[in-house]
Parts: C-alpha cells; sequence; structure tokens
C-alpha cells in the first residue's frame, strides 16, 4: 500500500495590518478594531429588549471594520485591472474578465520559483533572463503554471523602502510567460512591473512611454493574472509545489484578496 505523503503548508501572504508600510499612504488599508463591549449597542439594537447585564461579564463580539481597495494586501489581479480588453494576440481583442470571472483553474496549479534576486531595485527582467533561470533551476514550463517571482522585495516588507524594492517584469518577459501557457504569476513586490520611481525615471530619460505598466499591459494581448506582494517565497523550491490562490469572489472586481499558500507533498 502506498503511504499518504505529508503534506507542508507555506504561506505566501502578508498580513492586512494598520502599521506596516505596504502601499502608498493614501491607498494603505485602515482597520478599525471592536472589542467585546464595544458592540453592545450594535447587539441591543438586534436584540431589543435586552440590557449590558443580560451578556455574560457585559461582552458581546468582537469585529472589525476595515477600509480597503481590492489592490490591499496579498491579492490577485484579473486581467480587467490591466486593460479594458485581452487576447489580442490571439485575433480580435475581446473584453477583459473580472475577478469573479477568473477560471479557478488557474487558482490551484504547480508552481515554479525565478529566484531574481539576484537583479537591483528597478531592473526589468527580459525574456532571456526568464529562459537563463529556467535553464538554471533545470525546468520546462507547462501551460497553467503558476510562475513566482522571488525579488529582493520580499525580504524588506515592512521597511521604507519595501515600495521602491525589487526588479520587475518587463513586456518581453510576461510574454515570454504567456505564450507557454502561463496564465496565472505573482510576485512578492508591490507590482509585477518595476517600481514606478524607476519607470518614471526611465521615461524622462528616454522619451519611451511604452515603458508605462508594461508587464500589466501584456494582458492586452494575452489574458493574465498575476498575484502581488507575496512573502516567504525564499521558503520555497525552485519548483516540485502547488499554489492555491482562489480569490474573494468580488462581482465585476478588478482584483480580489487571496491567502495564497503553497503546498508541498514530502514523503
Amino acid at each position: 500500500m502506498t503511504p499518504k505523503p505529508n503534506r507542508q503548508l507555506i504561506d505566501l501572504s502578508i498580513y492586512l495590518e494598520n502599521d506596516v508600510l505596504s502601499d502608498p499612504p493614501p491607498l494603505a488599508p485602515r482597520i478599525t478594531y471592536q472589542r467585546h463591549a464595544d458592540t453592545l449597542p450594535e447587539f441591543m439594537h438586534m436584540l431589543p429588549g435586552t440590557q449590558v447585564e443580560d451578556y455574560p461579564d457585559g461582552q458581546a463580539a468582537a469585529a472589525e471594520w476595515v477600509t480597503l481597495t481590492t489592490h490591499n494586501g496579498t491579492h490577485l489581479d484579473a486581467p480587467y485591472h490591466f486593460h479594458s480588453t485581452m487576447d489580442a494576440h490571439f485575433g480580435e481583442a475581446k473584453p477583459s474578465i473580472t475577478i469573479d470571472e477568473v477560471p479557478l483553474a488557474w487558482c490551484f496549479q504547480p508552481g515554479v520559483k525565478l529566484d531574481f534576486r539576484h537583479f537591483p531595485d528597478g531592473y526589468v527582467a527580459t525574456a532571456a533572463d526568464v529562459a537563463a533561470e529556467l535553464a538554471r533551476i533545470q525546468y520546462t514550463l507547462q501551460p497553467l503554471d503558476i510562475v513566482l517571482v522571488n525579488t529582493r522585495a520580499g525580504a524588506r516588507y515592512g521597511q521604507p523602502d519595501y515600495l521602491n524594492a525589487g526588479c520587475g517584469m518587463g513586456y518581453e518577459a510576461t510574454m515570454y510567460l504567456l505564450e507557454r501557457g502561463v496564465r496565472l504569476t505573482g510576485t512578492d513586490a508591490w507590482s509585477w512591473d518595476a517600481p514606478f520611481s524607476y519607470t518614471a525615471k526611465r521615461i524622462a530619460e528616454t522619451g519611451n512611454k511604452a515603458l508605462i505598466w508594461e508587464g500589466h499591459k501584456a494582458g492586452r494581448d494575452i489574458g493574465y493574472c498575476h498575484l502581488e506582494k507575496l512573502h516567504n517565497l525564499e521558503a520555497l523550491p525552485p519548483h516540485g509545489f502547488t499554489v492555491s490562490c482562489f480569490p474573494h469572489k468580488i462581482r465585476g472586481a478588478s482584483a480580489g484578496w487571496t491567502r495564497a499558500v503553497a503546498i508541498l507533498d514530502l514523503m
């Protein structure tokens, strides 16, 4: 009888929290915590006639009020986030799918990790960089593989330079993946593209407006999703694991929060 493998679960998600910089301040999440006594007025309103002394130890329920964008925390971007249309590469462009329309099959697939921590902040990875890393780890991409990019940003989470840390994935690097059947990717940086501070400098120097969000905009040609603000990618092997990253089902939205997890089978 074949023994069942032991499974190791590796959490790839950051926290939603008030006090750690994970987004530019105007976009940061805000969490208001209600302790057990704070919700007594709400309970007494929902249960008319009850009094404070009716509740054990004067406690109702703990709860939280959360103000978020769909792009706070570890989240999955839908093709709709990148552009209003997708799949022009295959002929006529069609409307981009929203997060509630993303195929569930995309979100639970074998994972591959590209280790790009050696690239400097702001570097834009190329197709040649992707090919070289796949050769180094001796892996051939399969359709629907989930490709995760480990940048320097993962180690800077919670630090003042996090938003400007890590390399980005350029148009040709993204298309290299998509043309081989990849439909979901991820990064531990704030964005799939290089940090905006570096992109703005390159545009000012070259006048090349095609550099604006070039990795994201690859979705115009082949629709795809990507995870942003992953964490703990350093704990993953190059391949041999499964990624689970089902997004919250928000109707018509450009993204959804996810508790991204890697699953390793250990014999």
